[in-house]
């Protein structure tokens, strides 16, 4: 039995709920008779006096959606989103989806307007008899609320736009009044169920039916249309994943609604009740994580925010950075990349093949294509994710595409001073004299705003052999630093800079290369996306192309948004560039990554090896692609060195297997000869009497390959010692000559030319073969 004074207490409170009831019912009746409603927080008397002038118009355009990657093949690599969804037409959803929704959520969605006067009555007169609540918006109220929340750009307007407020229902009903103005039932419950969210992070009914069932909206049967219709009151409390006993309680009265209703029979109610809540779920997937080129994909991702913030991303404040990213997660771009998944795998293989990816050793690369900057793929041997052994960092990559502040060059630099080189006129037959060690003063110039040259005390070899007189190829091919030294102070330091800036280099920061004598040697941080666009611009006879990895990118209405214009340009004379060209394929053959064995087609490149062993490199090119490796530590490069380690020893050949596999089946255009003369002659250095030793480092020195003929010849010389040589001393002989060294057998005081087995004086030499078969 009750206490009276409870009693009195109840009957208190449903006097208060009725007078209120009373007041609200009166307000809505008054606001039928008038065209829309705005602001929160107004009093009744308000919302009648300022409904007029109040805003009404809702943009309706399509809600947020997913934004997808595609390579250049037009494989979908990736999806990004924050909101799961895949908008339909209606006519692409299951009638008994459409029965099911309206039946639960709005019945007389087609016989009333934007206010349903007999529903709100109801749930008001509900709420009084009860102490829960009963919602009276319409199925467009809901559509209003959803295309509110879902254009909320912070916080601020989201909860401007979920507010339990009586104004916040006023302006959804001012705004609905519009809509059913301005759009059909069938397009307001098409966008209704494009919008509603339905839990798991499904937004829309295509995105539901695949998230739950692994199928379309439109073959979504009774029993599964019930269940996604009931979830849209409370997605979290009916999620059918986390809860599916309420879920399920939920879905069976939507069946009962839909039987009452007429739309289906006792008997399939019955049946449909009977069954038990059965998911083939698809879990939604996005970002680069699941991407099979995550690193290519950031780079995708952060070019997109700079297009879409006009360049300005990395200089905003952090909050407007995050409307920059829910404006892609968001915005339904459909995008065009150069990415090559060839190309990708080979590199993924090739990485992860030399380099474990749970190690701190890392290696990254980076593929251009010469003539268009195309980026054809982009990896590292570490894999991509923030957990433990995995790294989100684009290491490849520039700091302004998720890549941190880059690894030093190395010697793969000299290649910008050598084409100064020769862009200046200095003859490919210049010989320096080049000490193990030595220290130099260069003259001070100016690079824009910095200052360069002054002194660099300390310049040494990275072994005895390499000191001796080399000229332009010999120096490069043996990637001799003293003889650089000499070479860049003759061209001058900013010069050399100002090439390399020709061939876009900066460092990795974005900043303007440091012009320091040692610059030469690769001391400024780059990143590899950028050092293969340098040496694709080689490839490509001295035309450089900016690196681009988007070629399209087209919002859900099919317009096409403006991507920033690329820099193509003449860098250096083509002549220079096919000198340059022809100077570094030795490298290959002849120099300090002869070992490699080369890749099966023509190909050029370079060497190199960090200051105190910091990293290792190496980049080269074929005249139709062109990559860059680099290798050092994950924990410092400068902390952890990688002692022992050189270009040629592990970035190399990780080049060369990546190059294979992506240039598989491709054609092998060989490299366009230089026409134009840059002193590639010398003389032939007289040996006469030296030992084998020492005129084979003297002729190696002059640029000459060197042979030795296995039978030795009537001579006046020392057994043993040099008898002649053939090209002859004296003789003007290309570089890319083979010299054949004659050894005395101490036998004949004065022989004769053509007498007693003495070779001929004077022969072609180069690579067409000796003098008579040995």
């Amino acid at each position: 039995m009750h206490d009276a004074n409870e009693g009195r207490g109840n009957a208190f409170s449903t006097l208060v709920k009725l007078l209120a009831a009373a007041v609200a019912a009166g307000v809505l009746v008054a606001l039928i008779a008038l065209p829309g409603v705005g602001s929160s927080g107004m009093t009744a008397r308000d919302a009648a006096e300022n409904f007029e002038s109040m805003d009404s118009r809702l943009d309706a355009t399509p809600p947020s959606e997913k934004t997808v990657v595609y390579d250049a093949s037009g494989t979908q690599i990736a999806t990004f989103f924050d909101r799961y969804r895949e908008s339909v037409r209606l006519d692409q959803v299951a009638p008994i989806m459409r029965n099911a929704i309206v039946d639960i959520e709005d019945y007389r969605f087609y016989h009333h307007g934007a206010l349903d006067l007999k529903g709100t009555i109801r749930a008001l007169a509900s709420n009084v008899e009860s102490e829960g609540t009963q919602g009276g918006s319409t199925l467009t109220q809901q559509y209003v609320k959803n295309v509110l929340v879902d254009r909320a750009r912070n916080q601020k307007e989201y909860q401007e736009a979920t507010a339990p407020t009586a104004g916040r229902k006023l302006r959804e009903l001012r705004y609905a009044l519009d809509i059913e103005r301005r759009m059909s039932k069938d397009k307001i419950l098409e966008g209704y169920l494009n919008i509603a969210y339905f839990g798991a992070g499904a937004y829309g009914i295509q995105a539901a039916a695949k998230r739950y069932f692994s199928k379309p909206a439109s073959a979504l049967t009774l029993e599964q249309a019930a269940l996604l219709a009931g979830i849209t009151q409370n997605p979290n409390a009916y999620d059918p994943i986390r809860f599916p006993d309420a879920a399920k309680k939920r879905r069976d009265t939507v069946l009962r609604r839909m039987q009452q209703l007429n739309h289906i029979t006792k008997a399939q109610a019955d049946a449909a009740i009977a069954k038990p809540i059965t998911l083939d779920r698809t879990d939604p997937v996005g970002g680069c994580e699941t991407s099979k080129a995550p690193f290519f994909c950031e780079y995708v991702k952060y070019e997109m925010l700079n297009v879409l913030s006009d360049g300005k991303y990395w200089s905003l404040p952090g909050k407007q950075q995050v409307e920059y990213v829910n404006k892609l997660n968001r915005g339904g771009y459909t995008i065009r990349t150069t990415l090559d998944m060839d190309a990708q795998r080979s590199i993924d293989s090739a990485l992860r093949s030399a380099v474990t990816p749970s190690g701190n050793k890392v290696a990254a690369e980076a593929m251009v294509q010469p003539g268009t900057g195309k980026i054809l793929a982009i990896g590292q041997s570490k894999r991509f994710g923030d957990t433990k052994g995995r790294t989100t960092l684009n290491l490849a990559a520039d700091t302004a595409h998720g890549g941190g502040a880059g690894v030093s060059a190395g010697s793969t630099f000299k290649v910008f001073t050598l084409a100064e080189a020769l862009d200046q006129g200095i003859p490919v037959n210049t010989t320096i004299n080049s000490p193990q060690s030595t220290s130099m003063n260069f003259p001070i110039c100016k690079v824009g705003k910095l200052s360069g040259g002054g002194p660099w005390p300390s310049i040494s070899n990275a072994g005895d052999s390499e000191a001796g007189n080399f000229n332009l190829k010999s120096g490069t091919w043996h990637s001799v630093n003293t003889f650089y030294a000499e070479l860049e102070k003759r061209v001058g330091v900013c010069n050399a800079v100002r090439m390399a800036e020709k061939f876009g280099l900066r460092k990795a920061t974005g900043a303007p290369l440091d012009p320091n004598p040692s610059q030469v040697l690769g001391t400024n941080d780059i990143d590899m996306v950028h050092l293969a666009a340098a040496y694709a611009g080689f490839a490509a006879r001295g035309k450089y192309c900016s690196p681009v990895a988007i070629t399209q990118v087209v919002d859900p209405q099919g317009k096409q948004l403006k991507l920033p214009a690329q820099d193509c340009h003449q860098a250096v004379d083509s002549s220079v560039a096919d000198e340059v060209n022809s100077i570094l394929t030795g490298v290959l053959t002849k120099g300090t990554a002869k070992n490699v064995g080369g890749i099966g087609r023509p190909a050029a490149g370079k060497t190199g090896t960090c200051e105190n062993f910091t990293c290792a490199v190496f980049a080269g090119h074929t005249p139709n692609l062109a990559s860059a490796v680099a290798y050092w530590d994950f924990r410092g490069p400068w902390s952890h060195p990688v002692y022992g380690v050189y270009g040629a020893d592990i970035p190399a050949p990780i080049w060369a297997q990546s190059m294979r596999g992506a240039l598989a089946g491709k054609p092998a255009p060989g490299f366009t000869s230089p026409t134009k003369n840059f002193g590639d002659t010398t003389k032939v250095p007289d040996v006469k009497g030296q030992s084998v030793g020492a005129a084979t480092a003297t002729l190696k020195s002059a640029g000459f390959d060197v042979k030795v003929s296995p039978q030795p010849v009537n001579s006046d010389q020392p057994k043993g010692t040099v008898a002649s040589t053939s090209p002859g001393a004296g003789s003007d002989a290309d570089l890319n000559t083979v010299v054949i060294i004659y050894l005395s057998n101490g036998a004949q005081k004065n022989p004769q030319p053509g007498q007693g087995g003495q070779p001929p004086t004077q022969h072609g030499g180069g690579d067409n073969g000796w003098p008579w078969p040995f």
